[in-house]
């Protein structure tokens, strides 16, 4: 749970979106277009609709000329080129009357229950033009240009959690098909990735006429959903410290699990080579401008370079082959080569881990127990947060910067102490300060006496005592490291969580936030009844003439 590791995370088949599909794969989900009212240059309204064993889900998209100065993916933005919500059960035309009103609006607009995610989109322009040209010459598109950008449109934010009046988390808590993390916005955007390709060959129809042709079914599968992710995202890690652990939790023990195993499952060395020339190919094909990422980039292709090497010669008759490997990659390879190397290693044994999806949400949150000595506090302290004991919070580097909320958009933000103002009003994420603080308060305090007392007359401490118990109890729900010191990257923290999601092809713009592409692959609405659900753990540019 230390910063350097978790800015190395890659997908697994545990993510969040590797396991919507599964779930939608086995229980035979039927897609259907319900509204797709759009003109010749694909401006109007559409709606997508899931149907699960018991109920229905519709994507609601509004799609809308969009001048070139106000074209932004910075939270900022006024008007994008789609706008969209994820529809508890089927909107009727009231529904979309009112949506269409304050869909586009997102953060200004109104919204229900009903309404269970917000979202918006701009295209990458470039992609989409090109795509609409040469199919309406009969063409398919460059795959050098299609390779390099991989998505037809970017989302900028996906809202939920009863943000600006959409539903609340418990509405959907204890639906099967939703009770997991977050697949309710990864519905959203599955959803949204089939419409930009319908949307795409539309607008082509109508350019072309009977001269253009569809888009190649591989290359449809190889175009996923882009995503700009800022630091919107970072604070709800520290914010979720039980959640966090579930998710980590599960990771950990599906890796346990497979290190274990004594033998290999039938089957699973061949699927593992496989996997591992595919994942190859797939970071081969992995360009960014950021000078450090590049280096890791490079790194991590000799790392599993080495690692085909040691596969190919490795005894798998020996006793627990998976954790030899698995030792050898820890002793060998960068970071970014043992998290790959770890999701190699779960990538064949599904039959053995993925019931731990299942308990990657968190139905509780962290709760204080007041009657804890001060004496069991501090040796809570010294065994979980050694790593905060050892910073000097009095050197101003180890304090240099702070998070806040922008009072225009209400969307977290990271500021310099020295140089910005509002430290006053930073966010409680400091947790290693506070923890510091709280041990130096009471290192001279009487031991036996309760916590309930010393809170009485340091209520200030609430938040933090709640926390070290939370994370005696959940081991990975402390991220260890100072969230404010002069050498932190938030990009780290939204790597870490947009591996969870599934994300993939990580593509830093700064150290505050990065693209990713999401789906990317991914069987499409046709293809779930005969496509392996999890064939797409590491997409890889198809050939296509």
């Amino acid at each position: 749970m230390c910063l350097e590791r978790m800015g190395a995370s890659f997908q697994t088949r545990l993510s969040f979106m590797r396991t919507l599909v599964r779930r939608m794969t086995r229980e035979n989900w039927r897609f259907e277009q319900l509204r797709f009212d759009v003109d010749a240059d694909g401006y109007g309204v559409s709606v997508f609709c899931a149907h699960t064993p018991q109920r229905v889900y519709s994507l609601v998209v509004f799609t809308n000329e969009l001048a070139p100065e106000n074209r932004t993916d910075r939270v900022i933005a006024e008007a994008w080129d789609a706008t969209f919500n994820l529809f508890d059960g089927i909107p009727s035309d009231e529904d979309i009357e009112r949506l269409s009103v304050n869909t586009p609006k997102q953060e200004a607009g109104r919204f229900l229950p009903s309404e269970l995610s917000l979202a918006r989109a701009n295209k990458s322009l470039r992609l989409f033009e090109h795509i609409v040209e040469r199919l309406a010459n009969g063409l398919q598109p460059d795959m050098d240009l299609v390779s390099g950008v991989g998505y037809l449109m970017r989302t900028t934010a996906v809202y939920g959690s009863g943000k600006f009046g959409c539903a609340d988390r418990a509405k959907t808590a204890d639906r099967p098909e939703t009770q997991g993390a977050f697949q309710v916005e990864m519905l959203a955007v599955y959803l949204f990735r089939w419409f930009t390709i319908e949307l795409v060959e539309h607008v082509a129809r109508a350019r072309g006429s009977e001269g253009a042709v569809r888009l190649h079914d591989d290359i449809k599968r190889y175009l996923g959903i882009g995503n700009s992710t800022g630091l919107g995202m970072a604070p709800f890690l520290v914010k979720h410290p039980v959640l966090v652990h579930n998710w980590v939790n599960a990771r950990e023990s599906a890796l346990a699990r497979v290190r274990k195993l004594a033998s290999p499952v039938a089957g699973s060395v061949e699927a593992f080579c496989q996997n591992l020339a595919r994942a190859r190919d797939h970071i081969s094909e992995w360009a960014v401008e950021d000078r450090q990422q590049t280096d890791r980039i490079t790194q991590l292709r000799e790392d599993m370079v080495d690692l085909s090497s040691y596969a190919a010669t490795a005894d798998f008759e020996a006793t627990t082959p998976w954790n030899t490997l698995y030792q050898h990659a820890t002793e060998a390879y960068s970071h970014e080569g043992q998290e790959l190397t770890v999701s190699l290693l779960l990538e064949p044994h599904g039959d053995l881990v993925d019931d731990l999806a299942e308990q990657m949400f968190a139905a509780e949150g962290p709760a204080l127990e007041p009657a804890m000595t001060l004496e069991s506090l501090r040796e809570l302290i010294a065994t979980h947060y050694d790593w905060a004991l050892d910073v000097d919070f009095d050197a101003p580097l180890s304090q240099k910067n702070f998070w806040y909320y922008s009072e225009d958009k209400l969307e977290p933000r990271f500021g310099d102490r020295a140089t910005e103002p509002g430290a006053e009003r930073e966010m409680p994420l400091a947790i290693g300060r506070d923890v510091a603080r709280l041990a130096k308060t009471i290192q001279d305090e009487d031991g036996v006496e309760p916590i309930a007392n010393f809170l009485l007359r340091q209520p200030e401490f609430r938040h933090v005592i709640r926390r070290i118990q939370t994370v005696a109890r959940h081991p990975y729900a402390e991220i260890n490291d100072n969230l404010i010191g002069g050498d932190v990257r938030p990009l780290d923290l939204l790597r870490f969580k947009l591996a969870f999601f599934g994300a993939s092809k990580f593509d830093p713009k700064s150290d505050l936030w990065t693209r990713i592409s999401m789906y990317q692959g991914a069987p499409l609405p046709d293809d779930l009844a005969t496509m392996d659900p999890d064939a797409w753990a590491f997409p890889v540019r198809p050939e296509v003439a």
